[in-house]
């Protein structure tokens, strides 16, 4: 089975303001519909411990998340994204290797 998944867990006392600069990426990636992107992509909040999300982003591969990661919007996006989080993000890159639908 093919497919790549990133998990990043952060935290921010902005979540609004991490809301608004997401969409504004998608709105602007969308628009340009040219090199790599992702599959599907969705926040979550932890119900447990406040303040602490997760973005979780499916790629067809691994080589297509690293063309998106390696695109200068994504490293734009990436430092405004940092600017809103309360301490470094952490990643989690992982292989697909069975998933139910």
């Amino acid at each position: 089975m093919a497919g790549f998944v990133q998990i990043i867990e952060y935290r921010t006392s902005k979540p609004d303001e991490v809301a608004a600069l997401i969409d504004e990426f998608r709105t602007t990636r969308e628009a340009s519909g040219e090199g790599a992107a992702p599959i599907s992509a969705m926040t979550c909040a932890d119900r447990d411990e406040p303040g602490r999300y997760f973005a979780i982003v499916q790629f067809a591969s691994y080589d297509e998340a690293m063309e998106n990661s390696n695109r200068s919007d994504t490293s734009e996006y990436a430092a405004k994204m940092m600017e809103l989080c309360d301490g470094p993000a952490t990643y989690y890159n992982l292989d697909v290797t069975q998933a139910m639908e």
